[in-house]
């Protein structure tokens, strides 16, 4: 059994139903969690402007599993960021799910992006001095909120860290550590979960293992993944692939 613990949470966009699926003339109907209109970020003044983003549109159904490809320093990490609220955009909007993040003051932009969007980076950004349980439960803990057990008891069996609950970070493998990471990222039913090349820093097994893990909860809880990757063979793992080249979207497939 897992450690009790004594915080639930309701989420305002629970991804448990996902791709939300009506019958009406014999047909699916998809709703967008993200969107983005006009995304644009610029550094600097003419003539030494650089344009990380230069009027990126694009739409995330619920559900679904997406991919955003291009070279380094094509824009896919600003991207990423501008979709976390991690970085403010120069010009456009992000929403995710009816909000509009950008129009938020820092705090309530905080508490959304705890509340609403899970993170998984290439550096895991596990708490050193907090075991795996802890690292888990610490996104919960800061909100104050309450954890639906039952579903926190299917993402351990699911990424295989049952024995692995009470070890610290430094008692795990890279590949082991992400997978805490991915469980800290699920565990509060995130609108959506972004991860920043989350394999970038294991080797071929391990990437192989972390790829499965986001993909069945893809598939098992519904979960919306957003994923940046220069790998070209991890990224037809997904369902969609978007290709950013020099700040715009090149291809979306």
């Amino acid at each position: 059994m897992l450690p009790s613990y004594h915080r639930t949470k309701n989420s305002k966009f629970e991804p448990a139903v996902q791709s939300l699926q009506a019958l009406k003339k014999g047909m699916i109907i998809f709703m967008n969690i993200v969107e983005t209109n006009n995304l644009k970020k610029y550094y600097g003044k003419d003539p030494n402007m650089t344009k990380a983003l230069d009027g990126v549109s694009l739409s995330i159904s619920k559900g679904s599993f997406t991919a955003i490809v291009g070279t380094s320093g094509s824009g896919k990490t600003t991207l990423l960021n501008m979709l976390g609220g991690l970085d403010t955009p120069t010009e456009g909007t992000v929403i995710i799910g009816e909000k509009q993040i950008h129009s938020m003051n820092d705090e309530q932009l905080t508490i959304f992006r705890r509340r609403n969007i899970g993170f998984v980076f290439q550096n895991y950004n596990l708490v050193p001095i907090l075991n795996s349980y802890e690292n888990i439960m610490l996104p919960s803990d800061l909100d104050g909120d309450t954890v639906d057990k039952s579903y926190l008891e299917k993402i351990v069996q699911l990424l295989g860290l049952r024995e692995k609950l009470y070890n610290m970070p430094n008692q795990l493998s890279g590949g082991q550590q992400q997978r805490v990471a991915i469980a800290r990222a699920l565990v509060g039913k995130p609108a959506i979960l972004l991860a920043d090349e989350p394999t970038g820093n294991l080797d071929s097994k391990s990437s192989a293992n972390v790829m499965e893990i986001l993909k069945q909860a893809n598939l098992s809880f519904g979960q919306t993944i957003v994923m940046i990757t220069h790998n070209e063979l991890l990224a037809q793992m997904v369902d969609t692939i978007i290709r950013i080249e020099d700040g715009r979207i090149a291809e979306s497939r």
